[in-house]
């Protein structure tokens, strides 16, 4: 139960459904709403466990990825604040067991629904039905850009709008070649051939757990071409 004023007001600011929702909507989500904390780390979900519940992130990160036989990881998407997961939704619309990993990159606080709530609202509140179903639109397509990406797009052209989007946060990326390659989808030794080309050009220079980029120009030229 949401029961501080506060909290009810994140709530209501982070997720537009909820303050557009109707009053009787809102007590019923407040009433039904558990708080939670989870520690950066934490595995939240795996590949084949049942859905029983619905998280609203309010802080923190949380990373959705596949695994391959051979140990090789596909980052699907990541949650933030104001957000949820699209396959836990679909997971609980369908009764199917979760078909990704689910981790928490950083500490999270969230609010959790139970499935049969979540479940029976999509029928009986519009607002919530139209914040599930949007949900799904959004991440579907994020999804299937994911696919033609590593499908279709030269590695080294993946790679430079990467680090074109990381570096619009900043010049120096704290990150591994591993944690790079799993966002790709693709081996960290080929992220460390692209990385050393990368480096001999000029374009960035390589530390220990870190990236500096030097000339963002010439890799957003390069990641035009996708």
């Amino acid at each position: 139960m949401i029961t501080q004023p506060e909290q009810k007001q994140q709530l209501l600011d982070l997720f537009p459904f909820l303050f557009e929702a109707s009053s009787e909507f809102q007590k019923i989500f407040f009433d039904v709403a558990t708080p939670a904390h989870i520690p950066a780390g934490h595995t939240i979900a795996e590949t084949g466990s049942e859905c029983s519940q619905l998280a609203l992130l309010l802080s923190g990160s949380v990373r959705v990825y596949k695994l391959a036989a051979k140990g090789r990881e596909i980052t699907l998407y990541r949650i933030k604040s104001g957000d949820s997961c699209v396959l836990t939704a679909s997971c609980l619309i369908s009764a199917t067991p979760f078909p990704a990993i689910a981790e928490a990159e950083t500490e999270l606080d969230a609010i959790i629904i139970p499935a049969e709530y979540a479940k029976a609202w999509m029928t009986q509140h519009q607002s919530w039905g139209n914040f599930v179903f949007g949900l799904i639109s959004r991440r579907l397509t994020e999804v299937i850009t994911v696919l033609e990406s590593v499908t279709f797009q030269r590695m080294e052209v993946r790679l430079a709008a990467y680090l074109v989007d990381m570096t619009n946060k900043t010049s120096i990326l704290n990150i591994t070649h591993h944690e790079i390659a799993a966002d790709l989808g693709t081996s960290r030794e080929v992220v460390s051939r692209s990385l050393k080309d990368f480096d001999k050009h000029g374009w960035i220079n390589m530390g220990r757990g870190e990236l500096t980029i030097k000339d963002i120009a010439q890799l957003q030229n390069l990641a035009k071409e996708i």
